[in-house]
């Protein structure tokens, strides 16, 4: 990029702080006005919830921060080149984003964004967009040198499995009958289904058992919808209500760079706090460790509401009487009599005695999934404990800060 356009997209910093939600919301309704073909890569009720906005408005405003030295951002943008691929977004779809992204500044700033203002960013724009072709096409290479394709293949339903009153798990061989290539424990398919009115729709969904040549598993919550304009989501619904084993749907191959990484001395124990359905990815992770390094010390602290959401507890508990490494936790926000008294180790919310308690010495990689508030409550709760960022890997399930998610 030319010096000049370091200086210019610096200065739209304050603006773009200013008006960035507004940028957002404007910027994705222009884009599905004008591009209605992309609506398949976007789900619904992060639009509607406004998550979607605040994320691109985020992203936009570390693009502009960063402008001279984007590798500030590389972690960030790590999450997002996979999540593109897992969805199929390929090279031609960038100029779409591009050209709504600058219509809307035009739209928005108005005199604030002269033409200087926007050939800078159109600029930068495409300096953004060829580190991600570029990047995105290696995964996608990578894709199918390691699992044999890419994009998106059929598997046919096993079996299902009821893991809680909200959460069912789904086994899915492929329908060719070829062994699948073992995955990286936390990793995520999307699963691409068709909807009643005819439409598809793609979702992510994380691999909750240690691979297996045979089957992928996937555990799904059910989002029913607690309020008239919040509808449930339509494809756990459609996944939990309509779809039978034997049934076929369309896989894309692993992906994700949430994934178990064994520290080399195994004197330093692994600990996954898993709030909710965020338990799946954590889950894949505790069976691999389990399995290849029984001298670590392993803890999972499962929260959940109660006993009536609270999955894999069968499972876990079998985990719990085999590997004498490994201790497990349930604390429940929520008290429902005796019948919860059995599963309940403790009640209330995640919180700094209970991390003292069960990890005495902080010196620990730390695993974390599940809401946003439970990580953030999380994330401060360890740096007071004085854990270094480096040992912490987090993720929730929501939209990414992305250009194009």
């Amino acid at each position: 990029m030319k010096p000049e356009t370091f200086d210019i997209i610096r200065q739209t910093v304050p603006l773009l702080e200013q008006h960035g939600e507004q940028l957002a919301d404007c910027f994705y309704k222009n884009m599905f006005r004008n591009n209605p073909e992309v609506n398949v890569f976007f789900n619904p009720a992060h639009q509607q919830s406004g998550a979607q906005q605040h994320a691109l408005a985020t992203t936009i405003c570390a693009y502009a921060r960063h402008i001279d030295n984007p590798s500030e951002l590389r972690q960030a943008f790590e999450v997002v080149f996979h999540k593109h691929v897992c969805l199929g977004i390929k090279p031609e779809h960038y100029p779409i984003v591009g050209n709504n992204l600058l219509l809307t500044l035009r739209e928005v700033l108005g005199e604030a964004a002269p033409a200087k203002v926007i050939e800078s960013w159109t600029e930068a724009y495409g300096v953004l967009a060829g580190i991600f072709i570029d990047k995105e096409d290696d995964l996608y290479q990578q894709q199918q040198s390691k699992h044999g394709w890419n994009g998106f293949k059929a598997f046919t339903l096993i079996r299902r499995h009821s893991e809680s009153s909200n959460i069912t798990s789904f086994y899915l061989r492929p329908t060719d009958n070829k062994p699948l290539k073992a995955y990286l424990p936390g990793q995520y398919i999307t699963l691409k289904v068709q909807l009643a009115d005819g439409s598809q729709a793609m979702r992510n969904y994380s691999l909750s058992s240690a691979p297996r040549e045979d089957y992928f598993r996937i555990s799904v919550k059910k989002h029913a919808g607690e309020l008239p304009d919040h509808p449930g989501g339509v494809v756990s619904n459609r996944l939990h209500d309509n779809v039978q084993v034997g049934e076929q749907l369309l896989l894309s191959p692993p992906i994700g760079n949430f994934i178990l990484r064994l520290p080399e001395a195994v004197n330093r124990p692994l600990v996954f706090i898993a709030g909710g359905v965020g338990i799946t990815p954590l889950l894949a992770m505790l069976h691999s460790g389990l399995a290849h390094e029984p001298e670590r010390s392993f803890t999972l602290i499962q929260l959940a509401r109660n006993n009536n959401v609270l999955p894999f507890y069968e499972e876990l508990s079998v985990l719990a009487h085999t590997y004498p490494n490994f201790q497990w936790h349930i604390r429940l926000s929520q008290s429902t009599g005796f019948q919860s008294q059995y599963l309940l180790d403790s009640e209330g919310y995640i919180d700094k005695a209970l991390l003292e308690r069960l990890v005495p010495e902080p010196e620990a990689n730390y695993y974390l999934c599940g809401p946003a508030a439970m990580i953030q409550t999380t994330m401060t709760i360890l740096k007071e404990r004085g854990v270094d960022s480096s040992s912490i890997a987090a993720e929730f399930f929501g939209p990414s800060q992305s250009l194009t998610d």
